[in-house]
């Protein structure tokens, strides 16, 4: 028999809840989806690379960060591909740089691991150049 999620704790809903939070800026409801012991990856290349851990961890080394050099980021959740626990998101990134006022514009795709009602582990793909030369006088 499969798992049975209360209203709202389904792995989809959990990961929606994540963008909406991060969108809006609330660090505290954002921190609320993460598993205490969350593991983060910010892909290779990507300016924040590399793996957080706790929800506070996420927070002040990855959204407090993109926060402080750009303006406006946002990751829009476009498409989810569910199964079980495993949430694939196809997103799209933007955000004007606040040092050199380029404009950003890409595609990402996130693998998120939910269990429990929590975020236990995420693994972002993205184009790092894209994001690199947006970053570049």
């Amino acid at each position: 028999m499969g798992l049975i999620y209360a209203t709202g704790d389904a792995p989809a809903d959990v990961v929606r809840r994540q963008y909406i939070a991060s969108a809006s800026g609330d660090l505290e409801a954002l921190r609320a989806t993460l598993a205490p012991d969350v593991e983060w990856k910010e892909m290779a290349g990507f300016p924040l690379a590399g793996t957080y851990r706790t929800p506070q961890g996420v927070t002040d080394n990855v959204m407090q960060i993109l926060g402080r050099d750009w303006d406006g980021w946002t990751a829009h959740d476009d498409t989810y591909v569910v199964d079980g626990e495993n949430v694939v998101v196809l997103a799209r990134y933007t955000a004007t740089n606040k040092a050199t006022q380029k404009a950003l514009d890409v595609r990402v795709a996130h693998h998120f691991v939910v269990r429990g009602g929590v975020i236990v582990r995420f693994e972002q793909f993205v184009d790092t150049a894209l994001v690199r030369d947006a970053g570049r006088a």
